[in-house]
């Protein structure tokens, strides 16, 4: 599964008729994109999601970044896993993760404790699960949402590696030591086209403030060495500089290449856009103007 080593992480396909997502995904694919990864929230159910956009393009990966382990049981994970595979060989990337507590409790309904042991149950009952169907004709390929270090071993024993999201590029070094040399790594990095800085922190902070809200992120900064005023109001002016890359195209392709540099074998670029909802086309398109230099 060749993911290139620059994909596209994007929410806002979920906020597009989905028959011009699927036009936006083909036109991805042409611009030399290979992967896709598309999340798992309140927006569209992430089977059936990656099933249309893959139904609209020829080579693209679809990857799921990630589907909740408390959203469908291990029975019900491994059926839509394998099904997407054999439907579509080699174009379909599980990634899977815990989620965090308040959606887990608050939207699911389900009981949030112990994550890292309660992974390696669900693997185990995927790994379990009966599939009477027609069997895929490639291996179905699976990464784990991962931060810490536990997770991260888990990530790399269990499947292709990890997906780490929300993490500076110190955290790309911590998670290539805990991988090991082989396992894939592909880390998410928000980015925003705005060379103004003032402009740009506040788009940055207007993303990363409900993600400071999650134990998961914030303890995961924590253990990097980042604490108090960091991770209040936003983020400091630091901390939101090394989460979110603003600037220009050469400023967000060295940051790429800075996560590659540290052990990332793929990453994937989360344009902000300014409107909420909106389809930075533009941004893509100017971004993957850099694809072939990677």
């Amino acid at each position: 599964m060749d993911l290139g080593r620059l994909g596209l992480w994007t929410f806002q396909l979920d906020m597009q008729p989905m028959t011009r997502a699927k036009e936006a995904v083909a036109e991805l694919e042409e611009l030399g994109y290979r992967a896709v990864w598309v999340p798992e929230a309140v927006g569209r159910e992430p089977f059936v999601n990656a099933a249309l956009l893959l139904s609209g393009t020829d080579e693209l990966i679809i990857a799921t970044g990630i589907a909740s382990i408390h959203a469908r049981t291990a029975m019900t994970m491994q059926a839509g896993w394998k099904a997407l595979t054999e439907a579509f060989p080699d174009r379909f990337l599980l990634g899977l993760g815990v989620s965090h507590k308040p959606m887990v409790e608050g939207v699911h309904g389900q009981t949030y404790d112990k994550p890292f042991s309660t992974m390696v149950e669900y693997l185990d009952a995927m790994d379990r699960g009966i599939y009477a169907a027609a069997k895929p004709s490639t291996a179905p390929q699976r990464v784990l949402a991962a931060l810490g270090p536990k997770m991260l071993r888990l990530a790399g024993e269990r499947g292709l590696g990890a997906h780490p999201y929300f993490v500076p590029v110190e955290h790309t070094v911590v998670a290539r030591e805990a991988l090991g040399p082989d396992a894939l790594l592909a880390p998410e990095q928000m980015a925003i086209f705005e060379t103004d800085p003032d402009t740009a922190r506040a788009l940055a902070r207007k993303a990363m403030s409900g993600y400071l809200g999650l134990a998961n992120y914030t303890n995961n900064l924590r253990r990097l060495g980042w604490g108090g005023t960091d991770l209040l109001n936003g983020g400091s002016d630091k901390l939101v500089d090394a989460i979110v890359v603003w600037g220009s195209l050469d400023t967000i392709v060295a940051r790429v290449l800075a996560h590659l540099d540290a052990g990332a074998d793929h990453v994937c670029v989360q344009v902000l856009p300014g409107e909420l909802g909106g389809l930075p086309m533009d941004q893509w398109r100017e971004l993957a103007t850099a694809i072939p230099s990677l």
